[in-house]
C-alpha cells in the first residue's frame, strides 16, 4: 500500500509539472541581478530561450527589455525612444538623408561596451532599417521595396 501511495504521488507530481510546463522558470542569479538593477520595475514578463533570459517590463513610464545570461550578467538592454532622444548628430543625418520618410520604429540597444540605435524609416515605395554605432551617422542595415 505504501508503494502505491508513493507511485500515485510521483504520478501526480509529474502530471502537475507537465500541465505547468509553459511557466517560465528564471534562475535565482538572474532574478537577483534583475531586482538589484531594476527594483522599481512593474509588469515584468519573462521569456527564456536557449541563450538568454529576457525580461520585458515597465519602469518610470517606459517599456524596457533586458537580456540576461544564465550567470546573472546583463547582456543587453533595449528601449523604445523618441526622435528627440537621439543624439543631435543622428537627428541631423536623418533629416539630411531621409527627409520625406516617416519613422515607424526607433530603439536604443545598450550593452556593456556600447550604445547603438536602430531606426526604421519608410516612404511610399521602400522601408529602410538604419543602424548607428557611432552616434554620428546612420548606416543601412536592411532595405526592402514595398509592393
Amino acid at each position: 500500500m505504501k508503494s502505491l501511495i508513493i507511485a500515485f504521488s510521483l504520478l501526480l507530481s509529474v502530471a502537475t509539472t507537465s500541465s505547468f510546463a509553459n511557466e517560465t522558470t528564471v534562475t535565482p542569479k538572474v532574478l537577483k541581478s534583475f531586482n538589484s538593477t531594476f527594483n522599481n520595475a512593474k509588469q515584468v514578463a519573462w521569456t527564456v530561450t536557449e541563450s538568454f533570459y529576457k525580461a520585458d517590463f515597465e519602469m518610470n513610464g517606459q517599456y524596457v527589455t533586458a537580456f540576461y545570461l544564465s550567470d546573472g550578467t546583463m547582456a543587453a538592454l533595449t528601449r523604445n525612444i523618441t526622435l528627440a532622444q537621439l543624439p543631435v548628430t543622428l537627428q541631423a543625418d536623418l533629416k539630411n538623408n531621409y527627409d520625406g520618410y516617416w519613422v515607424s520604429d526607433l530603439f536604443e540597444l545598450t550593452t556593456e561596451n556600447s550604445t547603438q540605435y536602430y531606426i526604421t524609416v519608410e516612404n511610399g515605395s521602400e522601408k529602410v532599417v538604419l543602424k548607428s554605432a557611432s552616434n554620428i551617422n546612420w548606416t543601412s542595415y536592411k532595405k526592402d521595396k514595398k509592393s
